[in-house]
């Protein structure tokens, strides 16, 4: 996801943040520090960050899960309405799915049975879900807060963990794709009656329905990816008919491949024909628009590309091409030579065929 940065490495996985999440701290701080002075805008950024960290153990409760069925995961990233886990893949066999998705909630329960336990042997007030969910005792609203989350994650409904539970169930009957729309339905229902209370309460549930309804449209699309590539390698999915560009090429030249036909992204090679990158058509814009035509390709293509092996899987690959931001990776043999180009559009023609052809 771009606009954030990473914060720390913990187990194999990065940790990132967001921008969104440190400007909803700044927000929080300055509103709080002008309406109610400088020490309830600590307590309130001090709750806000514990409150993340709560979030973020339950995000590691997901991967620490995943890890155990040979799943990793690249990065974690914390935004303002929570964390979300990039698993490297999604278990196609429900058990393991049910138990990734339940990971989650059970730190979440974890956390708030230990506040709880907390508070009853200071004996301070340890309600669950009073009318009011902040009432300025640290450890009480925390724990009050997670009771809310825990609840709102189980709800049935993609992207959240209810959902993934839901799909899961399904999936023992249905099939995978089948088994995702009527979860990420009840999804996007949830998040249509969010937004039409969020009109009336609260602006903030407006966001929360946006990042769920788009969520739940994402999960249908990536199942319905998966089933249509199943058992295809990339050597059936690259294009083989493509051009490429030695390092020493002039921007100018690569103007002259681009208009001459309508491949949109060139490998750069070496004398040996190895890859030393990849120009993209906005990478060739920015170079001509910062450097000018007579520049090097060298000096404005993509480097440290990922070159994709012949036999690699569908899911694999599309994963790889995904996490890497760009819209095309090259194909290499075993001299690691050049040997077809892997794209998004052809990856989307060829699911739009598959998904003909099995109608």
């Amino acid at each position: 996801m771009t606009w954030s940065f990473r914060l720390v490495r913990l187990f194999g996985t990065d940790v990132k943040v967001h921008f969104t999440f440190i400007l909803l701290l700044a927000f929080l701080f300055v509103s709080t520090g002008r309406a109610e002075g400088a020490q309830a805008a600590w307590w309130v950024t001090g709750f806000f960050l514990t409150l993340f960290l709560c979030v973020l153990l339950h995000e590691f409760g997901h991967i620490l899960m995943a890890r155990r069925f040979g799943i990793r995961t690249p990065d974690v990233i914390l935004l303002p309405i929570g964390g979300v886990a990039r698993l490297e893949r999604i278990p196609e066999e429900p058990r393991q799915e049910l138990q990734i998705a339940l990971a989650g909630p059970a730190v979440t329960l974890a956390i708030a049975a230990l506040l709880w336990g907390w508070l009853k042997l200071a004996g301070e007030s340890a309600e669950l879900l009073p009318s009011t969910v902040f009432r300025g005792g640290f450890a009480a609203d925390l724990l009050r807060v997670n009771v809310m989350l825990f609840l709102f994650n189980l709800l049935p409904a993609f992207p959240l963990d209810g959902g993934r539970v839901l799909r899961s169930l399904l999936a023992t009957r249905l099939s995978y794709v089948r088994a995702t729309r009527i979860a990420a339905t009840g999804g996007q229902i949830l998040a249509m009656v969010l937004g039409v209370a969020g009109l009336f309460y609260n602006p903030l549930w407006l966001f929360i329905a946006l990042f769920v309804y788009l969520g739940a449209g994402q999960e249908t699309a990536q199942a319905e990816a998966r089933a249509a590539g199943r058992g295809i390698i990339v050597d059936q999915m690259m294009v083989t008919k493509f051009e490429t560009l030695p390092v020493h090429a002039t921007l100018r030249e690569a103007v002259d491949r681009l208009l001459d036909g309508e491949q949109r992204e060139f490998p750069v090679v070496d004398n040996s024909g190895k890859v030393e990158g990849i120009l993209t058509r906005d990478h060739l814009i920015r170079g001509l628009t910062e450097r000018g035509p007579d520049s090097l390709v060298a000096d404005a293509m993509a480097r440290s590309v990922p070159v994709l092996q012949l036999g690699l899987p569908f899911d694999a690959a599309l994963e790889r091409l995904r996490t890497s931001g760009l819209p095309a990776l090259p194909v290499g043999g075993q001299d690691q030579r050049v040997v077809g180009l892997l794209t998004l559009d052809n990856i989307t023609d060829l699911i739009l065929v598959r998904r003909a052809v099995a109608r």
